[in-house]
């Protein structure tokens, strides 16, 4: 089925057109006719598919088609969970919308508050935000969403599930109440689609694929590996030149800092892409990533929804993500849009019940692998007087000291200075001698 089946505009599917898209995605293809006709909408379909497209195309069309009550009014308002994705999902409503003339505006945290207070107050057709600084300057008076049409809530899942529910609340309570309500995830779990109801009238729900199931053409491989080799197997698989584009995760901000600085420590380019980056170093570590100025990118999850890099060859669990949608997630940042991938998570003793669930969920076993040449029977080091002081470490970092969380002789608790949550691991990749960045030419940037 080519674009112009669907019923959008000329001018946007001329900017289709120029950008090399040939055919819509099945998620596309499902939902733009739904968008187009105004109705509420529920779309899950796995990362990498397009879902971004499958709604700001149609969104797009109407704004294009529609004259406004009045002029220099927001008539579409965009939420996402994080920064990166806010500069995603603007990047691609841009290209599509470069022969229509729509104000776009994007308004984000850790950057300054004016050039955004002066975007919305001029009427910016099209808002695309995080909850947190748009309610900060809602509470300012900078935003009139009088004649709002339509809201879009993508990753919906995350940000009702990260703790976006009551932000999320008190920006649609200020919204009218007759408008077009669109929910995008990847995953979508029952309990958070009771919630959806209350901001959405009789919605449609279109489902392409299992839920939370992981890309089918990514290749998943787990390595057993005792917790202190872990790094040291990380730069043992790079010496393998397909893994050419890597995006590595940790649980910590503090944990990625640490494998960045080992490896580049002997010559690897690292960046790092976490909360405690500004957001001028965050988006310098993206574009070097996908310009290639960095091989490697380590990230955590909050701070790596939204990453939408073309060519990632490997994705690599060092610690194992907690949930099953998590690893979704993770995964799904390669083999986007038909294209191939490697998913590879290092497993730990403290990790075989979460890797159990996760097999269970997905139907099948995941291929467990061994490294030539890499020696898994190195001692931990010895643990200096330092550590012994603190106490023994346990499980996400830890210290307990006679079965307390304590210091050695006070009797007082130690916070805990890298997580606050055990580390896991789970299910990856190895490569194969396909390109590792072959691409549908449908895909990017969706």
């Amino acid at each position: 089925m080519p674009f112009k089946a669907l019923g959008l505009h000329p001018l946007i599917l001329q900017a289709i057109q120029e950008t090399g898209y040939t055919e819509p995605t099945p998620i596309q293809a499902a939902a733009i006719p739904e968008v187009i006709q105004g109705r509420d909408m529920i779309g899950i379909a796995q990362t990498g598919t397009g879902k971004t497209a499958a709604f700001t195309l149609p969104l797009l069309h109407r704004l294009h088609s529609s004259s406004p009550s009045r002029k220099q009014a927001t008539r579409t308002l965009v939420l996402a969970p994080t920064r990166e994705l806010v500069v995603q999902i603007e990047e691609n409503v841009r290209t599509y919308a470069k022969h229509v003339p729509i104000q776009i505006t994007k308004v984000f945290g850790g950057v300054s508050e004016r050039p955004q207070i002066q975007a919305l107050r001029s009427g910016a057709e099209m808002v695309i935000a995080t909850p947190g600084r748009l309610l900060d300057l809602m509470s300012q008076r900078c935003a009139d969403f009088s004649q709002l049409e339509h809201l879009v809530l993508d990753e919906a899942d995350r940000m009702l599930d990260m703790g976006f529910l009551p932000a999320i609340r008190r920006v649609v309570n200020a919204l009218p109440k007759k408008r077009q309500t669109l929910l995008f995830s990847a995953t979508l779990s029952k309990e958070i689609e009771s919630l959806t109801h209350e901001f959405q009238s009789n919605p449609k729900t279109i489902q392409i694929g299992r839920r939370s199931n992981p890309a089918e053409t990514v290749t998943q491989l787990v390595y057993e590996v005792p917790r202190h080799l872990k790094t040291a197997l990380l730069c043992h698989l790079l010496n393998d030149p397909a893994m050419d584009m890597v995006l590595v995760f940790t649980r910590t901000k503090h944990g990625a800092d640490r494998v960045a600085r080992k490896l580049e420590s002997i010559g690897i380019k690292t960046g790092t892409l976490h909360a405690n980056r500004s957001q001028n170093q965050r988006l310098r570590a993206l574009s070097d990533f996908r310009s290639g100025a960095t091989r490697i990118l380590i990230a955590t999850d909050i701070a790596a929804r939204g990453i939408d890099v073309d060519g990632i060859s490997h994705v690599v669990n060092l610690d194992f993500p907690p949930q099953v949608e998590d690893y979704v997630h993770r995964i799904g940042r390669t083999g986007r849009a038909n294209a191939i991938g490697d998913a590879i998570s290092f497993i730990c003793q403290d990790d075989y019940g979460a890797l159990r669930s996760l097999e269970r969920f997905i139907g099948r076993g995941i291929v467990r692998k061994k490294a030539d040449g890499f020696d898994y029977t190195v001692a931990e080091p010895p643990v200096s007087l330092e550590e012994q002081r603190r106490g023994p470490r346990t499980q996400g970092g830890r210290r307990f000291q006679g079965g307390q969380n304590t210091t050695q002789g006070g009797g007082q608790r130690r916070p805990n200075p890298e997580g606050r949550s055990a580390h896991r691991s789970s299910s990856g990749g190895s490569r194969d001698t396909r390109n590792p960045r072959g691409q549908h030419p449908s895909g990017r940037g969706r």
